[in-house]
């Protein structure tokens, strides 16, 4: 994605109509929470509830360790089939998230995605980038927001192809 974009004039706005995708129960546990933090090489002992007997606060971006939970997961692997696919013209280009507080070991989460905006760019070498947003709220037992995640993807897409556009393909695939 060397290729400079130019913002078209008209940006799609969320839809205010929008629903929940899906709801998936997500348990933090503080063994997860230990070998999340591993696995990034964090070794904050804020994360080592499981070690100590401590509660633990969970690594920013461990709200990601939902998709183990969710059996409809694009991109989570499942015994006995292939590998997710990856590849195409798709690519994950954005993360962000915003804390309303912090998620610790014994919180019973429920994950809802919905989408957020979409809009695209002219490319100014031909063709276009396809952007959207999908937003993913995590809720507490008493419905709280704890974490509300934003993940941008962006599509490129020739204009002489701009039908066979697959907007089915698995957010976070690379070219």
């Amino acid at each position: 994605m060397n290729e400079p974009a130019s913002e078209s004039p008209a940006q799609g706005e969320p839809s205010s109509t929008a629903s929940p995708q899906r709801a998936v129960r997500f348990p933090v546990e503080a063994g997860h929470i230990l070998m999340f933090a591993r696995a990034i090489g964090d070794d904050n002992p804020a994360y080592q509830g499981a070690m100590t007997g401590e509660p633990a606060v969970a690594p920013p971006t461990f709200g990601w360790a939902a998709a183990h939970y969710d059996p409809e997961c694009r991109v989570r692997p499942r015994p006995g089939a292939p590998w997710p696919p990856f590849g195409g013209s798709g690519l994950h280009a954005e993360q962000s998230y915003t804390y309303h507080r912090p998620i610790r070991s014994g919180d019973v989460l429920t994950v809802t995605e919905r989408p957020g905006r979409s809009w695209v760019k002219q490319r100014r070498r031909g063709g276009e980038l396809h952007f959207s947003e999908e937003i993913s709220e995590y809720r507490d037992e008493q419905g709280e927001l704890v974490l509300s995640a934003c993940m941008t993807t962006v599509q490129r897409v020739d204009t002489d192809r701009a039908d066979q556009l697959d907007r089915s393909e698995p957010a976070g695939a690379t070219q």
